[in-house]
């Protein structure tokens, strides 16, 4: 098995999304400078959708002018329509902009028309053509398959359709399909068997893990699908997350808890723990409450026995 993993920060993005505490451009800027002071290189920034639907999110334009011109840096913008594209589009004109596209599928009817205004299938075919669009404008473009283990409405999700789903988006050809646990309903039984019928139905598919830690099974879950091959996984620094269109969805695993796990097991993150606890300190401090993230609390594990 490879002993090294890639984390995609999504803090910036997915984990302020759902806080009530509005951080500033600036806050966002040093969370994101933060972020890659701890060794991030790839980081969700920002997602291009209606301010009044979430406003967390109304000054993507502003910030992705003012992100760090860092050539090793990869920055993702979300977009859920081809208006969010164009805006995304828009900002390339006028600074360093974004070098990846995001867009989302929701494996779900109910999910899809309260999360984006679209018919499961809807989604699709949008994202099939988001990703067209951003690669022919030179953009690097994946894709979330968003509820693949659960609907807050429906309830569960048939494998069988998320595996039809993510045949029919790898007709655009996206780069990366990350399967998203979004109101973080799994176990790792199902990763496990999940991943493997689509790394045998796709195998040539590079699969990123989303995991929420609603029934704190977020972390377990994440190492089943590191068994089953999946090498890149989104991570959100001091567990911050949730969607605001999802009841009861908390946030994703926490950045440090996820480095803590991999680090320990003898797999290599790339990221700085210490510095990503600090991190976590601060946006605690910012939102005047203790994040849910554990490694942050608890503190690192001594590395010495002591005399």
């Amino acid at each position: 098995m490879s002993k090294s993993i890639n984390i995609v920060e999504v803090g910036p993005r997915d984990g302020l999304q759902n806080e009530q505490v509005l951080f500033s451009t600036g806050d966002k800027l040093n969370l994101i400078s933060q972020a890659v002071a701890a060794g991030a290189r790839r980081i969700e920034v920002a997602s291009f959708v209606h301010p009044k639907l979430v406003p967390q999110m109304a000054d993507a334009e502003d910030l992705v002018a003012r992100l760090p011109d860092n050539p090793s840096l990869t920055y993702i913008g979300l977009v859920l329509n081809i208006h969010g594209l164009e805006r995304a589009l828009v900002t390339n004109e006028k600074s360093r902009g974004i070098d990846e596209i995001g867009c989302v599928a929701v494996a779900s009817d109910t999910f899809a028309a309260k999360n984006q205004g679209q018919t499961s299938d809807e989604s699709i075919t949008i994202s099939k053509d988001i990703i067209r669009r951003a690669k022919k404008d030179g953009l690097g473009a994946q894709v979330t398959l968003s509820a693949a283990f659960g609907c807050p409405f429906e309830g569960l999700v048939d494998p069988v359709r998320v595996v039809g789903i993510a045949k029919n988006l790898a007709e655009a050809e996206p780069f990366e399909i990350a399967i998203a646990d979004t109101i973080g309903a799994a176990v790792p039984s199902q990763v496990s068997d999940l991943f493997g019928a689509l790394q045998d139905a796709l195998p040539e598919m590079k699969f990123r893990g989303h995991f929420h830690n609603t029934r704190n099974t977020g972390i377990a879950n994440a190492w089943a699908a590191y068994e089953a091959g999946v090498r890149t996984f989104d991570a959100s620094l001091a567990g911050l997350g949730g969607c605001p269109f999802a009841p009861k969805a908390t946030g994703n695993i926490a950045t440090e808890d996820l480095v803590y796990m991999f680090e320990r097991s003898g797999v290599k993150t790339g990221l700085d723990l210490k510095a990503l606890i600090s991190s976590a300190h601060w946006v605690g401090d910012k939102l005047g409450r203790q994040p849910p993230a554990m490694v942050s609390q608890a503190g690192e594990f001594p590395r010495e026995l002591a005399s």
